[in-house]
């Protein structure tokens, strides 16, 4: 194990990324994986909570964000890169953990709540959805995570993770440490219409986005409502368009907030001026996908090996488990 530790992190399999995994997360995980021992996993399981009458595309999802994870620059060789189900002691230890969570401990849950509200889910959250905070608190812990890197909405996952944790240790002995939390600086990319950026809601940037793509969506975005013509001050603070220049650090952005805030630049050549910055950050990720997706079944051989690597390690961690409850079979 790394002198760090270990960090565990994820997405789910939607598919192809965007630029707010990107800013989120992938650039950082990119930085920690130097830093310490890091698994990291496509959690096809968490994706059934909502999306389990449509499990046509779900192969495909997975290797389309394996592979936007491998173009951003995860390495195989300095990270553990897998599918959440090909380690099936997941599910063995969020059954366990099932048994010590309160219910009240998941009803509390805000990212709930959101999706409840966003995906119009009220009446019809099913048991697994209420419950995926005990799954995510056994993807962590089972790989002994002491490290989480997150953005500022998942804290509370977090959290109740080392609620988790302590009450297991405090019932059967000291197995897991307690996961901190580690938030990146650009935990939050606005979405296109000012809301939190997601496909589902139809305002995300893709990383594998054409130029012209990029150029078409970040026309039709929103901007500063208090400024209609090219002549009117602006309030670069309050626009997302700005907030983009600033999360892709374009040049000479003091100059540009000013030309905002004094009326000189217009709000059609402030979104020009972004979408040809943010292609322009993206395009090396573009040329990987590129290459990537020139080597056939590569991108299947990284999750193979990394399914035995995670494997090992969980099933360690299950003899742990195992024995500290005393559940050993045939004992």
């Amino acid at each position: 194990m790394s002198p760090k530790g270990r960090i565990l992190s994820g997405h789910r399999p939607t598919g192809r990324l965007h630029i707010g995994h990107l800013k989120g997360a992938l650039e950082n995980w990119v930085k920690l994986q130097t830093e310490y021992e890091c698994f990291f996993e496509i959690a096809l399981w968490h994706a059934l909570t909502t999306d389990y009458e449509d499990v046509g595309k779900v192969r495909e999802s997975v290797l389309e964000v394996a592979t936007d994870w491998l173009a951003a620059g995860l390495d195989p060789e300095l990270s553990t890169i897998f599918v959440q189900s090909d380690v099936l002691e997941h599910a063995e230890l969020h059954l366990l953990l099932s048994m010590i969570v309160p219910v009240s401990w998941l009803e509390r849950n805000p990212t709930l709540k959101e999706q409840i509200r966003d995906l119009n889910l009220e009446g019809k959250v099913n048991y697994g959805h209420l419950g995926y905070p005990v799954l995510q608190a056994a993807d962590i812990i089972i790989y002994k995570a002491n490290a989480v890197p997150v953005g500022e909405d998942q804290l509370a996952h977090v959290e109740l993770t080392r609620e988790i944790v302590r009450r297991f240790n405090g019932l059967y002995g000291e197995v897991f440490p307690e996961p901190q939390s580690l938030v990146t600086k650009f935990s939050k990319v606005p979405g296109l219409d000012g809301r939190k950026m997601s496909k589902s809601l139809g305002n995300a940037i893709l990383l594998s986005d054409s130029e012209a793509e990029i150029e078409k969506k970040v026309g039709a975005a929103f901007t500063d409502p208090s400024k209609v013509y090219k002549g009117d001050p602006g309030h670069p603070d309050e626009c997302l368009v700005c907030e983009y220049h600033r999360i892709f650090a374009t040049p000479d952005l003091s100059t540009m907030e000013d030309d905002c805030s004094t009326g000189k630049l217009g709000c059609v050549d402030c979104k020009r001026a972004a979408a040809r910055r943010i292609s322009e950050y993206l395009h090396p990720l573009r040329q990987k996908r590129k290459e990537i997706e020139g080597k056939k079944g590569y991108v299947e051989e990284v999750l193979r090996g990394g399914a035995l690597r995670a494997g090992k390690a969980a099933r360690e961690t299950m003899d742990d488990v195992r024995t500290a409850m005393k559940i050993w079979i045939g004992a």
